[in-house]
């Protein structure tokens, strides 16, 4: 009865180690950061009141917004073509910078995802990719790379953007 239980024992301590090792394979695979090398990074420092007139459309959960540099409480640094707010929760957003993460230049140097009519999606109008603005992840088309996403943390009055 002894060796029975050892042999148990050492069984269960074969594939705890291997339950490890997939769930460490599985969590550092999950895409984020998986950008394009080609993309230089941008620098993003974004101070918005989402609850203003300027921004109107993100005051509810989907509200959506471009900005771009110039507008107020936007810098964005020349890498950047302009930048995707998304409201995703009462108190939660995310942010994509609107350069096509996957061929960025096919169409010129100036090519902007665009929301529109794709809504919940943002396309690529070169390659008529799209990208689901949940996650940022290519929903239809062709490529392996996500939108290019920055922080942005919501403190109940401002939203910062940064990367």
């Amino acid at each position: 009865m002894c060796y029975f239980w050892k042999v148990i024992r050492s069984q269960m301590k074969k594939l705890a180690g291997l339950f490890f090792v997939v769930l460490l394979f599985f969590f550092s695979g999950c895409g984020k950061g998986n950008y394009n090398p080609d993309i230089k990074p941008a620098d993003v420092q974004i101070n918005i009141d989402p609850g203003s007139t300027l921004y109107q459309s993100l005051n509810t959960v989907g509200g959506w917004v471009y900005v771009k540099n110039g507008d107020p409480g936007v810098y964005l640094s020349i890498e950047s073509r302009g930048v995707i707010i998304y409201r995703t929760g009462i108190s939660s957003f995310v942010a994509y910078d609107r350069i096509p993460p996957n061929d960025p230049n096919k169409c010129g140097s100036t090519t902007q995802l665009i929301v529109g009519d794709n809504f919940p999606f943002a396309k690529d109008p070169c390659t008529g990719n799209l990208y689901n603005l949940q996650d940022g992840t290519l929903y239809s088309g062709s490529g392996s790379y996500p939108m290019v996403r920055y922080q942005a943390q919501y403190d109940g009055q401002m939203l910062h953007v940064y990367n």
